[in-house]
């Protein structure tokens, strides 16, 4: 039987709901203004207090994006979109609002331009069941967060998140959590918003700890390439190449335009017309502005920034599969192609053959997936680990059965054990019938266990010995695993 339980921000109260097993949730509570209006492409603003009690028992509105298109990929990770202006909220998870805590908050992913806090394979009860106050929030995607010309402020959605934190640091003892023990964690797009906000002085103070799934320091542009982007998209649009003018486009049109802009990139992936995004095929993505964000994040990790915080990052084994099972590209990747695409990523005949070699019964696809986790995901989650005194490494390699046995360990099959939501219906067609619910135990207390002391069960990583800790049925602790792979790509950008 569910009842309402009222919480008191710096800004209103709000009322959420105490579930049949004793969890409280805050859902759709603002921390922000509505970005929209005279605050559209601004720094985001406090939103304006209320009186009363505001209803926080349903998800709020989301950032604007395409509608989930139906098909193989959206459904193995099914997103939500809700309309709404007052779309810069987060929801709260905890087991009571009088302990201090340690704080979660969760960064989603879906390449800086789909996603939100409000998607239910996210919720945070279990987080919440085992002492955790689990945060999730929103923040400005695509042309809104991200579009950039030069003029103006540029990295809102970065900022957008900032201000998440800042709001969290203000209230969240009210929710039962300490402010001072506050994790940040994502995944893909998230895990790279982790990175950059280790990046950025902005954000220092504002959290003690920091998990990065899947996304490392690496995946950030240009202003050059930035305008390149904006140019193009202007072109489409047939509008003026600024901020403005393309806001006053019909926000349908725009998505139109964002689509025919990636389909653009994917079919010439050239770096004369796009920039750093030729490489990483993500056309929204934080800006090396040189003031918010000073260096990519990988040199400012190396150069020192957030050398006090404690960090936990890693991959899954068959990360890119996820782009090349759904669909069949897979089987249709040729000898020709995977010599072509892997020289392109600056690998030598040899190096290909190593790959090649340590894989004797698989296709071109099967290496050339291989190859591409590495370069896109396992080496730069290594960089931040040799650049960083303060990190613990892991890789998941649990296979899922999904789609006829081939979609393997890939890109976001970690995010169910994560959360410890198995049986969330936002997993069950990436995951396959009869996940282990003993890795999901497994994995999930790491991650809380990190949270709540810094450790999450295995030795810290460094370039001696190379620790990290493979999830899968039988977790264990590997050193220096695939050394070979791994040093192909020294030296190589």
């Amino acid at each position: 039987m569910q009842s309402l339980h009222t919480v008191t921000t710096q800004y209103g109260g709000v009322s959420g709901i105490k579930t049949s097993n004793g969890i409280l949730t805050f859902k759709g509570i603002p921390y922000a203004a509505p970005p929209v209006a005279a605050n559209r492409f601004q720094p985001p603003k406090p939103p304006m207090p209320w009186t009363g009690v505001k209803d926080a028992t349903k998800y709020g509105a989301t950032p604007p994006q395409l509608t989930p298109k139906a098909g193989p990929f959206a459904e193995l990770l099914p997103n939500v979109v809700i309309p709404g202006d007052d779309y810069l909220n987060l929801n709260i998870w905890t087991s009571d609002t009088t302990e201090k805590k340690p704080v979660m908050v969760f960064i989603y992913g879906g390449a800086f331009v789909l996603g939100s806090g409000a998607v239910p394979a996210y919720d945070g009860s279990n987080f919440a069941r085992d002492g955790v106050v689990l945060v999730t929030i929103n923040y400005r995607i695509g042309i809104e967060g991200f579009l950039w010309f030069g003029d103006g402020v540029p990295n809102l959605g970065m900022l957008d998140q900032i201000a998440a934190l800042k709001w969290i640091r203000d209230n969240i003892s009210n929710f039962g959590g300490d402010p001072d023990n506050v994790t940040i964690f994502g995944e893909s797009a998230g895990g790279m918003s982790v990175c950059t906000l280790l990046a950025m002085k902005e954000a220092q103070g504002l959290f003690r700890r920091a998990i990065a799934e899947s996304g490392a320091g690496h995946s950030v542009i240009s202003p050059s390439s930035a305008k390149l982007i904006g140019t193009r998209l202007a072109e489409i649009l047939g509008v003026a190449p600024t901020r403005e003018a393309i806001g006053e486009v019909d926000i349908e049109k725009v998505f139109a335009a964002q689509d025919q802009l990636s389909s653009e990139i994917m079919a010439k992936p050239l770096v004369e017309l796009w920039g750093e995004v030729a490489f990483n095929l993500m056309p929204f993505e934080p800006v090396v502005d040189g003031h918010l964000l000073t260096a990519t994040p990988i040199e400012c990790i190396a150069n020192g920034a957030g050398k006090d915080v404690e960090i936990l990052i890693g991959t899954n084994s068959e990360e890119f599969r996820l782009f090349l099972v759904p669909d069949g590209i897979l089987s249709k990747v040729t000898d020709s192609a995977l010599n072509i695409a892997a020289s392109a990523y600056g690998l030598s005949e040899k190096s290909i053959q190593t790959y090649r070699t340590n894989r004797p019964d698989s296709s071109p696809g099967d290496v050339l997936s291989a190859i591409i986790t590495d370069w896109f995901y396992r080496i730069p989650a290594l960089r931040v680990a040799e650049k960083h005194e303060k990190t613990y490494v892991y890789e998941f390699a649990w296979g899922s059965p999904a789609c006829n046995n081939l979609l393997g360990a890939c890109h976001g099959v970690e995010l169910g054990f994560v959360f410890d939501n198995l049986t969330n219906t936002g997993f069950t067609k990436m995951l396959g019938n009869h996940p282990p619910q003993q890795l999901a135990t497994t994995v999930h207390k790491a991650w809380v266990d990190f949270a709540t002391n810094g450790n999450p069960g295995w030795d810290i990583y460094d370039t001696h010995n190379r620790i990290s800790m493979r999830f899968d049925v039988v977790s264990q602790i590997t050193v220096d695993d695939r050394s070979d792979e791994r040093s192909i790509w020294d030296g190589i950008r």
